[in-house]
């Protein structure tokens, strides 16, 4: 049971107050900070600071004695490696929009770019590792995103409630196949229209989202957000592709779970994320990075309607599971409310990082080994190590997510 200290990514469109806030650094920070990062990822390990003050990478100390650190079974399933990478989110400004590839994808892509001898960090690399990338993101502030295809025959009534002359074929070719096999035939037509043809479309659209929004129509959440997506890429054809996903506004502790082929995009807010430890993306759009069109055409998923928002699952009093069907991770999250110090128990089966999002806590190893766990701050259980107990202190509100790998298997 040791603390960790975690690397800030600082992206261009990250928050300067949300991650200083949480770990109660002077805000505004003096650049963006993006994602606080919980784990043993190459790019960015955590830390592990010792009680003699000294410190070492998690990744070095899974590499060193992973059935200790992992547990034999996760050892054994993940090749030594430990499956998830834990992350706060701080989205100040959209992210791009991007799926990630199935299991069996991300091992035939690597393999094929490796027989390419592309390199591993080449911009035009889509599979830097041969494993998926599913994700969980749960907010901690009202959060939104696009998520998922929207069922056809409201993105029917979407777009004819914004039509215009160049739009309306676009729409009638919707209206006629109304299911998977439209929205990818009509998503594919959007991805890869001529520049020109997207410079005589976009304006259009845009000018009719700011109508439907004056005359208070039904899709304004929808059309100010394409209004904002075309102010910040007036050229990407990511915009239109934005027209056909879900719209999500996420309260706190709720949560999506994006599997395999999910095309999404974060629009603004804080959350928790948990996704399985790769950097495997295939991007839409509204970025300046690359974009591998047929390779995306491959991986995503075009079945449709609503995208399902988790609330947890009761564990317990105090404790919500957010279930998903990845192997790789599992998230849950616990809540005392003020003067509330009940002990929770935490068995340590396997590799576990406990991040504290609100009030304080105390942990408590069966040996009496105590660690205070302040606000922001997060701490490594080994499968190895014992039993642990976490209570509240001062009596204050408080909150713990709990990262886990997954239990099922894929």
């Amino acid at each position: 049971m040791e603390l960790l200290r975690n690397a800030v990514r600082p992206y261009a469109w990250g928050s300067r107050t949300a991650i200083p806030k949480l770990q109660g650094r002077p805000v505004p920070a003096p650049h963006p900070e993006a994602e606080l990062w919980m784990g043993a990822h190459p790019g960015d390990p955590s830390r592990v600071l010792a009680p003699d003050g000294t410190e070492r990478s998690l990744l070095e100390l899974v590499d060193a004695d992973p059935v200790g650190q992992l547990g034999e079974r996760c050892a054994k399933r993940w090749g030594g490696r430990l499956p998830f990478l834990l992350k706060i989110l701080a989205a100040e400004e959209p992210l791009s929009m991007q799926a990630h590839p199935s299991a069996a994808q991300a091992a035939e892509g690597h393999e094929r770019e490796e027989r390419l001898g592309i390199p591993r960090d080449a911009p035009n690399r889509n599979y830097p590792d041969p494993t998926a990338k599913p994700e969980l993101v749960c907010a901690l502030t009202e959060f939104h995103a696009l998520a998922g295809f929207r069922d056809p025959q409201r993105t029917v009534k979407l777009l004819k409630a914004v039509e215009t002359p160049g739009l309306a074929k676009y729409t009638g070719l919707l209206e006629a196949q109304p299911d998977p096999a439209g929205l990818r035939a009509l998503f594919t037509t959007w991805i890869t229209l001529p520049q020109a043809s997207l410079d005589a479309l976009l304006p259009e659209v845009l000018d009719a989202c700011v109508r439907h929004i004056a005359d208070h129509g039904e899709f304004g959440v929808e059309c100010r957000t394409i209004l904002e997506l075309g102010e910040a890429h007036p050229r990407d054809a990511g915009v239109l592709a934005a027209l056909l996903l879900n719209r999500l506004t996420l309260r706190a502790g709720e949560a999506i779970y994006l599997p395999a082929g999910n095309l999404h995009l974060y629009l603004s807010g804080t959350a928790v994320e948990i996704l399985a430890n790769s950097d495997n993306i295939l991007r839409c759009g509204l970025t300046p990075k690359h974009v591998d069109v047929p390779e995306l055409l491959r991986v995503v998923d075009f079945a449709c309607g609503e995208m399902p928002v988790q609330q947890g699952a009761c564990a317990g009093q105090r404790m919500a599971v957010y279930h998903t069907d990845a192997p790789e991770f599992e998230l849950s999250r616990v809540r005392w409310e003020a003067d509330d110090d009940t002990e929770l128990v935490v068995d340590c089966t396997g590799p576990q990082i406990l991040l504290c999002t609100d009030g304080d806590l105390l942990v408590t190893a069966d040996d009496g080994e105590q660690v205070e766990l302040l606000r922001g701050q997060s701490v490594w259980l080994p499968a190895a190590d014992p039993a642990v107990s976490v209570r509240p202190l001062a009596g204050r509100p408080a909150q713990l997510f709990r990262a886990t790998a997954g239990t099922c298997e894929d």
